[in-house]
């Protein structure tokens, strides 16, 4: 025996002899601040829904500005108060919308939402264990978040304004206070939101990276892992990585803005007086932000690669195709998402040498990316196709990823980019392969795994309504808008009736924003479909899907700890559907090859 499989199987009795010792809680102590990773699992779901209904609003608010620009609102004024003039938005609110909706969706959702739900529920679950590494760290870095939510939120009500920088916010609009209202406190909360909100991703990587690495059970090699598990262990070692870049960029920041530092800040003249600062760089600021940022692409969309994996395998009943290509791809994209953060940059006066390096490494990027669609369609090539809700999510999410990766190695090319950085193409494109997508993988997971979280299944039919309305809105939404950015349309314009070159564009503009509006209403077709099925829904059973992953041998409400019993024995890879002389179309991890038919086929061992 190994001394890898030693140290597994004392974990797998350490925990064994411990399962059954907690003792009563109080309703504070299991639901609240609870360190049961499922507890602390949904309590990242309900946030990140708190958070897209809120982001989402405010992208409406401010997709009514643009499709409608000539048009008074007079019902947001008792709603928004002075923001918005004779049924006008104000336009530095505008800018504050744009800046709190991309903030929200990609830190508050798509990172916090996604990950903190799926990385929480499913590690311990699928590597056979208890819980995670430390459950008091683990409840740390929710209710971090959650401090870093209400600073947020709280933002929004302020008498001068949420943040207005952008979401990237650059300086010198974000380290000058009196630059503009939203230059103000609304910034300063930003700032100390965001730093809380590090803390907690970089308390939850830990934890991921910990709980994968130790306390996988007994038979459970790295080569036997679900790709999700694979998917989540890569995004908590970029974050890890990345995190602290953007931390350090806030603290700097911050400096500048209370303490009369110059990191960012040089030659600055506001209403004609010039400032005494000198010596900084904006560009400085850039080069931070986008070392988090371009892996933040990445720590968005690689849980989603793993849900998607899991989901169009179980569903198509077919062993994924190239499990370890996937496990390569992921690698690969991984490594590469650290080296090419310029090319966000090609407008800031890069040298044009140090421009073709970072375009050189962005398209082969695509390279890896390739390798994980091929392998999804070739997973679905001639599979007996159980086109669930999850299954329509999922292949949704490929087809996103290709038309948006699509135009990803348009704007990876330096001379076009600098045509389309500021026009909406950008808009469209980021949208499509990471935005939408990560949605659609979010969605995929969640129907996949409502069943094991709440014990009840969903229902369908409304999960058939919904995803129609959705996928139908999103590309009715996004493809106008690559026409109208390649025809120069530019993009943060809170108005741009006044140029005579775009108004031939307010057909278009007006399109987008019904279609964006009824789209976004079908999400209420989803929130009420999940909180009724929570408590109306048919009750589930152990396996609905006739997965093989651990987490379907747990009871269906499993307690804290997990399995009842002893914890399982992993003798399979995850991916054994369909497999000839099986008494069954699925044979999960912990069944032994000598109780199937096929365990002495000369295949059996080379797929895993």
């Amino acid at each position: 025996m190994s001394s890898t499989d030693i140290l597994h199987k004392d974990v797998h009795l350490e925990h064994d002899d411990h399962h059954d010792d907690h003792h009563d809680q109080s309703f504070l102590e299991k639901y609240i601040f609870s360190q049961d990773h499922k507890v602390i699992a949904k309590q990242f779901l309900f946030a990140g829904i708190f958070w897209a209904i809120i982001g989402g609003l405010l992208s409406s608010l401010f997709r009514m500005q643009l499709g409608f620009p000539e048009a008074t609102f007079t019902f947001m004024e008792p709603l928004l108060g002075k923001w918005v003039d004779g049924g006008k938005l104000n336009p530095e609110f505008y800018l504050a919308l744009v800046t709190m909706h991309g903030t929200i969706m990609v830190f508050f959702v798509l990172t916090a939402g996604l990950s903190g739900t799926f990385s929480n529920f499913l590690i311990p679950l699928q590597i056979g264990a208890r819980d995670m590494a430390s459950g008091f760290m683990n409840m740390l870095s929710f209710w971090f978040f959650f401090v870093a939510s209400v600073i947020m939120f709280y933002s929004l009500f302020l008498e001068t304004g949420p943040a207005g920088g952008g979401w990237t916010v650059y300086p010198p609009l974000s380290a000058l206070p009196q630059a503009i209202a939203g230059s103000g406190t609304g910034m300063t909360m930003w700032l100390i939101s965001m730093a809380l909100f590090i803390v907690s991703q970089l308390l939850g990587g830990v934890n991921y990276i910990t709980t994968v690495i130790n306390m996988r059970t007994r038979g459970l090699s790295m080569t036997k892992l679900p790709l999700t598990i694979w998917a989540f262990f890569l995004t908590a070692v970029l974050g890890l990585l990345a995190f602290p870049v953007l931390l350090s960029a806030a603290l700097l920041l911050i400096f500048d803005r209370s303490f009369g530092t110059s990191f960012f800040l040089s030659d600055i003249y506001v209403a004609g007086e010039a400032l005494t600062n000198t010596g900084g760089s904006p560009v400085l600021f850039q080069h931070l932000f986008w070392f988090l940022g371009h892996p933040e692409v990445y720590i968005v969309i690689l849980p989603t690669f793993g849900i998607v994996s899991e989901v169009i395998a179980t569903n198509a009943r077919k062993p994924i195709f190239g499990y370890r290509a996937m496990i390569g791809s992921m690698l690969g994209i991984s490594l590469l998402s650290f080296i090419v953060w310029a090319h966000h940059m090609f407008v800031s006066g890069m040298n044009p040498f140090l421009g073709s390096v970072f375009m050189f490494l962005t398209l082969i990027i695509a390279v890896p990316s390739a390798v994980k669609v091929f392998n999804w369609l070739a997973t679905l090539w001639r599979g007996n196709i159980n086109f669930t809700p999850a299954m329509l999510f999922s292949v949704a999410f490929v087809s996103l990823f290709i038309s948006g990766g699509v135009t990803g190695i348009i704007l990876g090319n330096s001379a076009l980019d600098i045509q389309l950085h500021d026009t909406y193409f950008v808009v469209a494109h980021f949208h499509l392969v990471m935005g939408s997508a990560a949605f659609f993988g979010m969605f995929a997971g969640v129907y996949h795994w409502f069943p094991k979280m709440f014990g009840r299944m969903i229902d369908e039919k409304l999960g058939y309504v919904h995803f129609w309305i959705t996928f139908v809105g999103v590309y009715l939404i996004f493809m106008p808008m690559h026409y109208i950015g390649i025809a120069g349309f530019p993009r943060r314009y809170y108005s741009w009736t006044g140029f005579e070159t775009f108004n031939k564009f307010m057909d278009m503009n007006t399109f987008i924003t019904v279609a964006a509006i009824i789209a976004f209403a079908a999400q209420f077709i989803f929130l009420f479909n999940f909180f009724y099925s929570i408590f109306r829904g048919r009750r589930a059973t152990e396996n609905p899907w006739k997965s093989n992953t651990l987490e379907w041998t747990t009871p269906v409400n499993p307690g804290h700890g997990n399995w009842p019993g002893p914890l399982p024995v992993v003798y399979r890879w995850p991916y054994d559907y369909s497999k000839p002389g099986a008494p069954q179309d699925f044979i999960p991890q912990n069944v032994p090859y000598s109780q199937t038919q096929s365990s002495n086929l000369p295949h059996e061992r080379d797929t895993e």
